[in-house]
């Protein structure tokens, strides 16, 4: 059955073409049956690959298949080949079955869009793109994925390219995410210059085999990486792109947060982490990063009136959560934060697409009110999903995969003391920020009147995600729970264990403790603030300084102001000042020689037979006397 792996991707490709040449011909009943079925015999494929893998192991845990040769010139040699280890079949799993609850969803919330056919192209090539960046066997194919999943965010951020603020928001999130790639593409080539190969596999065991720790090529070459990272994963300093792309409809939301786009730089990380590995100070980078995202993020997603850029910046905040587990080296921590991220956030963006449409697209938590009784199944969904999100102890799968991640970046000798503090400071603001949501949008009284309640294709991806936002973390059970560590049995097959040095006072046990304290810290701040005291909606405004802190962490910190002094401005500036681009000089005067030679050579038809005799003759002459002088 592993022979099936080239199918995953190939099936979400093939219903994007026959949707591109003639979704905008077929009856919505047919897209919507290529669109979904197409998802779904993905993810079953998937399943069915999935199963077969854990039960009959291949050889050495993993299994590699070429399709065909891509390339070979001069020595360089790229496959379309797909590679498929425990990290890759749990990646393509979670993507193909939460992408299907998305597109399910999609039915119904994009059932009256004249962009309908288009809008369904455009994901299953967003899916495609994905496995196929999780499944590649070399990173040039990787890189394939990956600009592909760029160009598809681009165009479903941009869907309603009408209103020109959802181009600019489309034209930010392509731009900044460049910056990293250009960072990736020059990675690339440093690491085939200097190992001769871009086949995963390959390049990993020759870097282990000729680099040593710390050299500055491992250093060189994971820091590039690195960038790529950081950009499509929007954290920072390049994080700006993400509350942004709110502008594209929720379903499309949904995907790039919960199972594509932004996990990719994780999954970058994680497959190339005998890289990271001989690069101590990248590593501690990563975990920097992770840490400094995962607080700045979780301030801002604070201070947002609109649901879904707390959502955004509590995604932004939740990589960096995964960031700090990749740093520190607990590799599958990370990828178990993943998966319940997948799940959790997938759940609480389709809650609130379904809030959106029957608030009559209001999307201001301020203006809304008195939800919980009014779409019962969407309140529980949002509180499950914002639950899990917090880490609501020993019930909903983020206490687990959390608490995992905090005591990694305790325990590991790349962790320490500040780490863990700075998760924990996150654990608290994300339980402050989502129950903030809560009280606020469905809590008190209704201000808008419900228009359009959500149905069966909303109803359902939403139940089967809360679900999964608590069982989830069965995978993976603590020691005071018995230390049964199924998902990570099956990811240390493809990733190192994280090493554990002489931690002190604090075991797991205390640290899960302290994690619940954090917890309901933060839920009974949401309390007092947004329920018990509904009129504190901006606790910060009291006095100049709270309205300043306030303004700073509603503006994502300033970095968008930053940027646009720094880089944009400039450039419009030069723009404006040079409306005669100077380079066209050089082309104006090509053309105005040109006129000049037509002038002169028109002036020589006179319709004088004997003159053009006697020209054509000299010319005849003269040309002989070139050839026999010289």
């Amino acid at each position: 059955m592993l022979e099936l792996t080239g199918v995953i991707p190939a099936i979400p490709f093939f219903s994007f073409v026959l949707l591109a040449v003639f979704g905008p011909r077929m009856a919505r009943r047919a897209v919507s049956v290529i669109g979904v079925g197409s998802i779904a015999a993905s993810a079953i494929v998937s399943g069915i690959v999935t199963a077969a893998f854990i039960s009959t192991p291949p050889a050495g845990w993993s299994y590699h298949e070429v399709i065909w040769q891509w390339m070979s010139v001069s020595g360089f040699q790229a496959d379309i080949g797909f590679y498929l280890d425990a990290l890759s079949v749990v990646m393509v799993l979670v993507i193909t079955f939460v992408a299907f609850l998305i597109h399910l969803y999609s039915t119904e919330y994009m059932e009256g869009d004249e962009g309908y056919s288009r809008f369904f192209a455009y994901m299953n090539l967003f899916v495609a793109s994905m496995v196929t960046l999780v499944l590649a066997d070399n990173l040039l194919l990787l890189y394939l994925g990956w600009e592909g999943v760029g160009l598809c965010s681009y165009l479903l951020i941009g869907f309603w390219y009408t209103d020109p603020v959802n181009g600019r928001a489309a034209r930010k999130a392509f731009i900044v995410t460049r910056v990293g790639d250009t960072s990736m593409v020059i990675g690339l080539f440093l690491i085939f210059h200097r190992l001769g190969t871009l086949n995963i596999q390959d390049l990993m065991n020759r870097a282990t085999l000729q680099w040593p720790v710390g050299a500055a090529v491992a250093v060189a070459a994971a820091a590039l990486l690195l960038g790529g990272a950081v950009g499509k994963s929007a954290q920072l300093p390049l994080q700006t792109w993400l509350p942004d792309a709110m502008a594209g409809p929720t379903p499309t939301s949904a995907l790039i947060h919960a199972a594509t786009m932004v996990t990719a730089g994780v999954y970058l990380i994680a497959r190339t982490h005998v890289l990271f590995s001989l690069a101590p100070p990248v590593m501690l980078a990563v975990a920097v990063i992770g840490a400094a995202t995962l607080l700045l993020a979780g301030c801002s997603a604070l201070t947002q009136h609109d649901i879904k850029r707390v959502l955004a910046y509590s995604t932004i905040s939740q990589i960096g959560y995964m960031f700090l587990a990749l740093g520190v080296g607990a590799w599958s921590a990370a990828i178990f934060h993943f998966m319940t991220h997948a799940f959790f956030k997938a759940l609480l963006f389709l809650a609130a697409g379904a809030v959106i449409q029957a608030q009559h697209e209001e999307h201001n938590i301020f203006k809304m009110g008195g939800l919980r009784r009014m779409i019962p199944i969407t309140f529980w969904a949002f509180l499950i999903g914002g639950c899990a999100l917090a880490g609501l102890p020993l019930i909903t799968a983020g206490f687990y995969s959390k608490g995992m991640i905090l005591w990694g970046s305790w325990s590991s000798p790349q962790g320490g003391p500040v780490l863990w503090i700075a998760g924990l400071v996150g654990v608290m603001l994300t339980s402050l920020y989502i129950f903030r949501v809560i009280f606020v949008a469905f809590f008190g009284e209704a201000q808008i009147a419900v228009e359009h309640p959500p149905r069966l294709a909303k109803n359902l991806p939403m139940v089967v995600l809360s679900a999964l936002s608590i069982s989830a973390g069965w995978l993976n059970l603590p020691p005071y729970l018995g230390n049964k560590l199924w998902l990570n049995d099956l990811l240390y097959t493809a990733l190192p264990k994280v090493a554990e040095k002489q931690v002190g006072w604090i075991t797991e046990d205390w640290s899960e403790g302290i994690i619940t304290a954090a917890f309901v810290l933060g839920l009974v701040l949401a309390y007092e603030l947004y329920l018990k005291h509904r009129g504190a909606t901006r606790p910060l405004s009291d006095n100049a300084l709270g309205r300043a802190i306030h303004e700073l962490w509603y503006a994502d910190w300033g970095f968008d102001f930053v940027y646009d002094k720094l880089l944009v401005t400039p450039v419009v500036w030069f723009a404006q000042v040079d409306k005669r681009d100077f380079i066209d000089k050089f082309y104006d005067g090509l053309a105005a020689l040109s006129r000049a030679c037509y002038r002169a050579l028109s002036a020589t038809e006179s319709g004088r037979m004997r003159w053009y005799a006697a020209s054509i003759v000299g010319g005849t002459v003269v040309f002989i006397f070139i050839v026999l002088v010289l």
